[in-house]
């Protein structure tokens, strides 16, 4: 059977080529920086900084979606904002942190990666190229 004929499903993976993973791993050094400045802006200026916050990291899950044209255009600023916040919640042993105990700060650490899941989910899945009819047909 040719690859024409077969279900995507079927198909074996191929690695990415060196461009396609220079820009994941652009995507995912985005997520965390938008990660860390949402970090700082959303307590700064409740509640609209939250908001900043959360429509600048679906901003970037949508656009690195579009760019690449894949849901790894999606997953891999979220998964850099994931890191980024996750390592930006422990306290330093000098006392410090960037996240206070209050709801600001909760609603961004679960509405962040509420959006990051939304905007992975809702991203366009890989298509094959060829006509735009119903595969199997």
């Amino acid at each position: 059977m040719s690859d024409r004929t077969t279900s995507m499903l079927a198909q074996p993976l191929h690695r990415p080529s060196l461009g396609r993973a220079a820009a994941y791993l652009g995507l995912f050094v985005l997520g965390a920086i938008v990660g860390v400045a949402g970090a700082l802006v959303q307590s700064g200026l409740f509640p609209g900084g939250l908001l900043l916050a959360l429509a600048g990291e679906a901003g970037l899950c949508v656009g690195g979606a579009r760019a690449a044209g894949s849901r790894g255009g999606a997953v891999a600023p979220a998964g850099g904002w994931m890191i980024a916040v996750i390592l930006l919640t422990a306290s330093r042993p000098e006392g410090d942190f960037v996240f206070a105990a209050g709801s600001g700060s909760y609603l961004f650490l679960l509405g962040g990666m509420a959006v990051a899941v939304i905007c992975a989910t809702l991203a366009p899945g890989r298509q094959p190229d060829g006509d735009a009819v119903r595969l199997g047909k």
